[in-house]
């Protein structure tokens, strides 16, 4: 190796001096003896032309530390230090072999990023060699390392409209009165119909939730069923342990509790989003963690914490010791951003997904991380949760599923043996793309337009009574109801609420249902063959490149500028191929079968969105 000379430097491990070394600065390909009094003045660490290691980080299972630090801080190297002699300075290639051989970082002292060591191999015999790369937030290589060796990602949830809908007494009120007076300004006996059906859900939980209030109990089917008091944390109280009265009713989806025990009037009707349980089991399936689970609301505090609660009572998501910091309140008016989500360096955003149902309240460069559900309105349109083939939670089970599968495969199969051919002497531009989460998911709004207003409270109402405070209504409550809210048919009711949209494109032509219908389709029909369908996503040219995989078998791919385009046509032509299996297949029994596939794009996509007969109960 043509050695050049660099910037001579002393290396110490706390107090003990491991040896002498050179370190270079970029750009490394054009080093020469020229440069090194320019950089010195630009030394990373300070004057003292010392390098100072704290501490080593944890030892990787396996995954080499430049792997890691390539995932959470990509192309982030500071400089490159070699040991001039070693044979006169053991130490430093004893400690080199440590951190080599057990795959460990040594984090530096000083500057104001976190700084660690990479020993790397070399081309040349008997050297010892680091890369120093850095880290934005201190304590975030170690999360991110334990995530990566365990294969877990993180996802956010939202909570009221994703997978809650809460209601006080008051609200209730304010709903039922502002649906009496548009039901006696309407004419039109279909929207009387629909306004009526919806009124009448809300006037039935209200009724129960005033049972609750007053006598701790409620009367259903001639039964009547006392509270339970249940152990929580209170955010109000000094974060103390305090008995809530809470009612569960499992075949409804129904929860009554008081955030406030001792306050009748934060009495809540809560009703859960149905297939929470699926997607909850997936999340921690035979007590392995597939996820990290973090919650971002615009709700108040207390009120999150128990809307949680209710959804994990066994604290088998999110550690009951960690809630507090997992549980994220964002003021209203405010974005949601997973930095502030994991303002203490516990996962990188681009290992994160989130689950909400509304894109537009969070960070821009958040969005593309987005799963966006459609809202959850049980008493607008109770039916479009089981009008698809597949629940809304179970879709985002689904998706989950394929971020998770897609984002370490090309960690493994790409990413980390790359990461093996890298020495020394690469250059850093030789440093392989890292995997994203945005890679593996179509992020979309849903339309808004003919969607109802919202149908549970924000958390604000009960915080007011919390602290005792006069309510006299939410503005978000008050909200006069729309016309456009009710359409002419129930139908057009339960498409719009599940996302089955219609958008037009600047041509004027009819997008919008295929991209997450398509994807929806070859999940289902994994599903039902227990498979699973992956994409894999690759950038080349400024082009994306999307591949399908169905039981790691290639089945479709596609290509488009941007990531949707390409997963869309690479969802497209592997539903096409597998539907030429399947006519392959059956021509020999049904010859008459293929003209009536023919006749739609094909034949999986109408089965698996109009035959529910031998779906499983979710």
């Amino acid at each position: 190796m043509n050695r050049m000379a660099g910037i001579s430097t002393k290396v110490y491990h706390g107090d003990v001096f491991l040896g002498d070394a050179e370190m270079f600065l970029p750009p490394f390909k054009d080093q020469n003896q020229n440069q090194n009094q320019t950089q010195t003045q630009n030394f990373p660490l300070g004057n003292s032309r010392e390098v100072r290691i704290s501490h080593l980080s944890p030892q990787s299972e396996r995954c080499p530390p430049l792997s890691i630090l390539q995932t959470i801080s990509p192309f982030a190297v500071r400089f490159k230090l070699q040991a001039k002699s070693i044979t006169t300075h053991p130490l430093l290639h004893r400690f080199y072999l440590s951190c080599f051989q057990e795959y460990k970082s040594a984090v530096l002292v000083g500057g104001e990023e976190e700084l660690h060591l990479v020993a790397m191999p070399s081309k040349v015999e008997k050297v010892s060699c680091f890369w120093c790369c850095a880290v934005q937030q201190p304590g975030l290589y170690g999360s991110c390392l334990y995530m990566l060796n365990t294969r877990c990602l993180s996802i956010v949830f939202d909570l009221d409209e994703t997978l809650i809908v809460a209601n006080t007494m008051k609200s209730f009120e304010d709903k039922i009165d502002a649906l009496s007076r548009k039901i006696d300004a309407e004419d039109d006996p279909l929207r009387v119909s629909g306004m009526s059906a919806e009124l009448k859900r809300y006037i039935e939980d209200r009724d129960l939730l005033r049972q609750f209030v007053e006598t701790d109990s409620v009367a259903l089917d001639s039964t009547k069923l006392p509270v339970q008091h249940e152990e929580a944390l209170s955010a109000v109280q000094d974060q103390q342990r305090i008995l809530r009265p809470v009612i569960r009713l499992p075949d409804k989806n129904v929860v009554l509790t008081r955030i406030n025990p001792e306050i009748r009037d934060t009495s809540v009707f809560v009703r859960l989003r149905p297939a929470w349980e699926d997607l909850r089991s997936y999340l921690t399936a035979k007590g392995r963690k597939r996820f990290e689970v973090y919650v971002c609301t615009m709700a108040e505090r207390d009120y999150a914490l128990e809307m949680w609660r209710l959804l994990d009572p066994g604290s088998h998501l999110i550690n009951s010791k960690e809630l507090l910091d997992r549980v994220v309140c964002v003021k209203p008016g405010l974005k949601k951003s997973l930095q502030t989500v994991f303002r203490e360096g516990v996962c990188h955003p681009k290992m994160a997904m989130v689950i909400d149902d509304r894109l537009q309240v969070w960070d821009e460069k958040d969005q593309p991380r987005v799963h966006v559900v459609p809202a959850f309105t049980p008493y607008y349109a109770p039916q479009a949760e089981t009008a698809n083939a597949v629940p809304v939670l179970c879709v985002a089970r689904n998706v989950a599923c394929n971020v998770r599968g897609g984002f370490f495969r090309e960690f493994d199969e790409t990413m980390l043996r790359k990461i093996f051919e890298v020495c020394y002497e690469s250059d850093v531009t030789d440093l392989p793309y890292s995997p994203d989460v945005s890679d593996y998911l179509l992020s979309e709004e849903y339309n808004s337009k003919d969607a109802p207003i919202p149908e549970g409270i924000n958390g604000a109402e009960v915080d007011r009574r919390i602290n005792g405070l006069a309510n006299h209504g939410d503005d978000r409550q008050m909200q006069p109801v729309a016309a456009s809210r009710y359409p002419d048919d129930e139908a057009a009711a339960i498409r719009t609420s599940t996302g089955n949209r219609i958008a037009q494109s600047e041509g004027g032509s009819h997008v919008g249902a295929v991209p997450s219908l398509s994807i929806t389709v070859l999940q289902e029909i994994a599903r039902r063959c227990d498979s699973k369908v992956e994409f894999r996503s690759t950038v080349k040219n400024l082009q994306f490149s999307v591949e399908v995989l169905f039981s790691n078998d290639k089945i479709g791919i596609g290509m488009g500028k941007t990531r949707e385009e390409a997963q869309l046509q690479a969802a497209e032509h592997a539903l096409h191929n597998l539907a030429s299996y399947y006519l392959s297949y059956v021509a020999p029994i049904s010859g008459g079968l293929r003209n009536d596939l023919d006749k739609s794009s094909n034949g999986f996509l109408e089965d698996a969105t109009t035959s529910h007969d031998h779906l499983p109960k979710s």
